[in-house]
């Protein structure tokens, strides 16, 4: 019994000693912020700066899980906090942002759509944690919430840079929240992204691709955020329904 004893505490001293990773833990923490920030600044009616923040929260989410499995140092505590933070900045802060900026508006039904958005992001991340060791790398069943909270603050930050009235589209926003939020609980499939492999050599067309990417971004950074967005929440649709008639042909009995 004593040795077991001893045995325990040994345990219980190597987890304390071994504490969590700093690197990985940063950009989930700086990603955290700029959802946080995101919250501020809706409040604060900034909410360019915010559709903004939610942004860069999203590309410090697609940093930490790299940056983890780069240098060796995933853990669950990282995955727990990665989730977190994730609600925060893709479950939370669009849902408060979108409807401190038009959704208010419209009373119960604004904060009912805000309400399904965050609900929504909720329960997708939930899934993806319990689906996690079964489910298909290439693909995510749902739309991703970083996706779900771009497409919302994509919105935003377009109509805000062409300067048009909240109030005048406050039924698109009302809609793109909803279609955000029920896709996010959906069965549609998305590619993941997550079977590219950068150390693999590429053809010179795709280089030219991302370069002439990033010169559209420079130009004209909320069109081309919001359009490649509402083009991934598309494409799950348009596969799911490809797949579908894919299927339906392979069953149909062959031509006497």
């Amino acid at each position: 019994m004593a040795d077991f004893d001893t045995q325990r505490a040994l345990a219980k001293n190597r987890i304390r000693r071994r504490g969590i990773y700093l690197l990985p833990n940063l950009f989930t923490t700086a990603a955290l912020f700029a959802g946080f920030y995101a919250i501020v600044q809706a409040m604060n009616q900034a909410f360019e700066q915010a559709a903004i923040a939610i942004f860069v929260a999203m590309v410090l989410d697609s940093l930490d899980g790299r940056v983890a499995r780069l240098t060796r140092t995933q853990s669950a505590f990282g995955a727990e906090y990665d989730s977190l933070s994730d609600m925060v900045s893709f479950g939370a802060a669009p849902a408060l942002v979108i409807y401190e900026w038009t959704l208010k508006g419209m009373g119960k039904l604004g904060w009912i759509a805000a309400f399904v958005y965050c609900a929504g992001a909720a329960l997708r991340l939930a899934r993806f944690n319990t689906m996690l060791e079964v489910a298909d790398k290439r693909w995510f069943t749902g739309m991703p919430s970083p996706a779900a909270a771009a497409l919302v603050a994509g919105f935003v930050y377009i109509i805000h840079d062409y300067v048009i009235d909240p109030g005048s589209v406050r039924g698109w926003a009302w809609g793109i929240t909803l279609f955000a939020g029920l896709t996010m609980v959906s069965n549609v499939k998305y590619y993941s992204f997550k079977t590219i492999n950068l150390k693999k050599s590429v053809p010179f067309i795709a280089i030219f691709a991302i370069v002439i990417f990033l010169a559209l971004l420079s130009y004209q950074p909320a069109i081309v955020l919001f359009a490649g967005f509402v083009v991934y929440a598309i494409s799950g649709y348009v596969g799911s329904a490809y797949l579908w008639w894919k299927r339906r042909r392979a069953a149909e009995p062959p031509a006497a």
